[in-house]
Parts: C-alpha cells; sequence; structure tokens
C-alpha cells in the first residue's frame, strides 16, 4: 500500500463515506466501470467488491480483466467482463448492445476510461494519430455510449460519474494540447448534458483529478516525486459521490488555482513562451 507524505495529506485529506448508505444504494444494482483493468477502475471494482451488486467491467486488457474478476467474486459482487478498446466504434457498439439485453437494465455508469500523451506541437507536427486517438477514447467513445444507454440509466433513475481532470478548469498548459482538449471537449459536453439528463432524473456527477498515482504518469519523469492521490483515494472520493449524487468533487484547493488562472493568465502567457525558448536553447535545440 502507498504511504501518503504529510502534504499528500494537507492536499488530500481523508473521505468520510457512510459504508452502509453505499451499500443500500448499490445493492442489487448494475454498475458499468470503463477502464477497469489498472489504477482507478480496478480499485473502484474492488471498493465495491463486498456489495451485492453486479459490476460490469470494461477494458482493452483481457488477462487483467480476469484477475480483477476473480478478485471480485471472492467476495459478494457479481462481476461481467467485457474486453474492448473503446477507441473502436464497433467494439463500443457490441458493448452497448449487451448492456441493452441487461434484463435489469442499468444503474450506475462510470466513465473513467483515458489516455493521456504530453508532446510538444513541435514533435507532433507528422503525429496527427495522437489527436486522433485522444479524441476517440476521452471524447467520442463516452458520448457513443451514453448515447445508447441513457434510456437505461432514465428508466432506473440512475447515475452517470465522468471522472475527469483539474486540467479542465484551468489555463491549459503547454505539451499537454492532445490530453487537454480531449478532455475538456468530453467535460463541456457532459456539463451540457447534464442539464437535460438532470431533468430526465439521471444523476450527473464529474470528478475533477489532479496528479493519481497511476500507470498515467510514469512517462513523465517530474511527475514521479509529486504529490498525488492514490487510486484507492479516488475509488473512496468516487463511492462518496454515489451516497451523495453530488454534481461535482474538485480539490478544496482548485478555487486558488482557478483565481490564479484568471489572475494571472497575462503573465503566464508571456513567461511561459521564453521559458520554452530558454529551455531548447539550454538544451541545444535552439
Amino acid at each position: 500500500m502507498y504511504s501518503r507524505g504529510l502534504l499528500e495529506t494537507l492536499l488530500f485529506p481523508p473521505v468520510y463515506l457512510n459504508t452502509k448508505k453505499l451499500e443500500e444504494r448499490l445493492h442489487g444494482k448494475t454498475i458499468l466501470i470503463t477502464g477497469a483493468s489498472f489504477g482507478i477502475g480496478e480499485a473502484l471494482a474492488y471498493r465495491l467488491a463486498d456489495i451485492d451488486c453486479h459490476l460490469i467491467l470494461v477494458a482493452r486488457t483481457e488477462e487483467k480483466l480476469l484477475q480483477v474478476k476473480q478478485e471480485v467474486e471472492k467476495k459478494k459482487a457479481k462481476a461481467t467482463i467485457f474486453p474492448a478498446d473503446l477507441r473502436d466504434t464497433g467494439k463500443v457498439e457490441e458493448l452497448t448492445s449487451f448492456i441493452n439485453q441487461l434484463p435489469d437494465g442499468l444503474d450506475l455508469f462510470v466513465s473513467n476510461a483515458g489516455i493521456s500523451i504530453k508532446r510538444s506541437i513541435a514533435d507532433s507536427l507528422d503525429r496527427f494519430h495522437d489527436f486522433t486517438r485522444t479524441m476517440a477514447l476521452n471524447y467520442f467513445a463516452p458520448v457513443q455510449l451514453l448515447l445508447s444507454i441513457i434510456p437505461l440509466l432514465e428508466k432506473n433513475k440512475g447515475h452517470i460519474i465522468n471522472v475527469s481532470t483539474v486540467n479542465a478548469l484551468l489555463i491549459p498548459f503547454p505539451y499537454w494540447a492532445a490530453y487537454q482538449a480531449s478532455k475538456s471537449a468530453f467535460d463541456t459536453w457532459f456539463r451540457s448534458a447534464s442539464l437535460e439528463l438532470n431533468a430526465m432524473g439521471i444523476a450527473t456527477s464529474s470528478v475533477y483529478l489532479p496528479l493519481v498515482r497511476t500507470r498515467m504518469i510514469l512517462p513523465t519523469k517530474e511527475y514521479q516525486h509529486a504529490p498525488a492521490m492514490s487510486p484507492e483515494y479516488v475509488a473512496e472520493i468516487i463511492c462518496r459521490l454515489i451516497c451523495t449524487r453530488r454534481r461535482k468533487y474538485k480539490p478544496w484547493w482548485l478555487i486558488f488555482a482557478q483565481f490564479a488562472s484568471i489572475t494571472f493568465r497575462g503573465i503566464w502567457e508571456s513567461v511561459i513562451p521564453a521559458s520554452i525558448k530558454k529551455g531548447k536553447k539550454d538544451n541545444g535545440n535552439g
């Protein structure tokens, strides 16, 4: 188990969860979790394993999904796995067809699958596929899924939880254009659609996360020792949202970062290009 330091404890205080209420809320329910083989999705599956519910676990890696299923079914929950690359619209159609055939419909959808890419624009000139694949998984896939399962969620007065990023609410950072654009696209779509979904009796929640200690951050060296949430901590946040059905979760300190994004935008946009240019010179690329 990952041990949190003092800074992480201050940035990410304990989550207080009513376990009994969570069990009552999910007893006998059907829950769809994408990106369920590693990280947040895996941690959430294990967190819900003690509840008598049906977990539909979706991810690309079938072998890992089978391992998660085996662990989950050692406890109370039932798990069905559906190996699929959600960038493939055909696979999404197969998944939605399967879900629409479930006898009890669907009660909760946790949209967690995602891909992250850090790459400069200069290094992306011949890599248009970086942008299409991030949009395919982070934006088009959850939209395609939801357009098919909304009637099921409406019937069961269900709940949709979108695992998003704090970057969707802050000034954009360099090198993350593909990732930030795709996450912001779905965040905007979801917030717009939520107004209509709420009118249909479907609860909607957005989880705005900072750095999370998953496989996704491994390629970025500067993140290895930065303060980060654990997947298990995020699973607790999601479970609390299931209980409360609040519209969003944001770290307590995000309001200050949002204020800085607005107040110091001009300074940021003046300083960062100079800093990037200096970095290139220092590396012998200028």
